[in-house]
């Protein structure tokens, strides 16, 4: 038995911080409740850690896709969580304006779509998480300068972690069942 068999499939990890992260700080984009501890705890550990442990058990899988994905997003995490608070400790670091949120917001979406045409060949959970993921960062990118579309942002982040959260369960469901108890869509050939 090779080592490759014996791996568990780390990717509801990743998905599930991923999905469960997204929805908070989406339901808070969506004006629900405010920016607290809540979020950024999630976003260092279940957002950022997890994410990366994933990221590191996809590398050893060999998973060029799982580790670009989840250590990407992982680090995303920790950075946007970072642009957030260093600024409270440390005044001489400058919180970042409008435009350098909405720069760092349009260059995650444009790796996110990256992302999403590798998932072409994947299942059609994952293109859908992908390609919500990349609409999110850029509607919330233009969000900085128009409150509307940060409010309708948040919502469309809701629906995209939401999808990751489902991805997820599918997943580990499938696994356990041995049986396709909640469909993720075909593989592309």
């Amino acid at each position: 038995m090779n080592e490759k068999s014996i791996l568990a499939n780390p990717a509801p990890l990743g998905l599930m911080g991923f999905g469960m992260t997204t929805v908070l700080l989406n339901i808070h984009n969506a004006g629900f409740f405010g920016l607290g501890t809540m979020i950024l705890a999630m976003g260092i550990a279940y957002g950022g850690f997890a994410q990366i442990i994933a990221g590191a058990m996809e590398f050893k899988k060999g998973n060029t896709f799982g580790v670009t994905a989840f250590t990407s997003y992982g680090l995303f995490w920790l950075t946007l969580v970072f642009l957030l608070i260093l600024p409270t400790f440390i005044p001489s670091f400058q919180a970042p304006g409008q435009l350098e949120l909405a720069a760092y917001l349009f260059m995650w979406g444009l790796f996110t779509f990256w992302m999403f045409l590798s998932t072409l060949k994947l299942n059609r959970a994952l293109q859908f998480i992908f390609l919500t993921l990349a609409i999110l960062f850029w509607l919330l990118a233009i969000g900085e300068y128009n409150p509307l579309i940060h409010t309708i942002a948040g919502y469309e982040g809701i629906i995209c972690g939401l999808s990751a959260i489902y991805t997820a369960m599918a997943e580990v469901m499938n696994e356990v069942y041995g049986r396709t108890v909640l469909p993720i869509g075909p593989m592309k050939k």
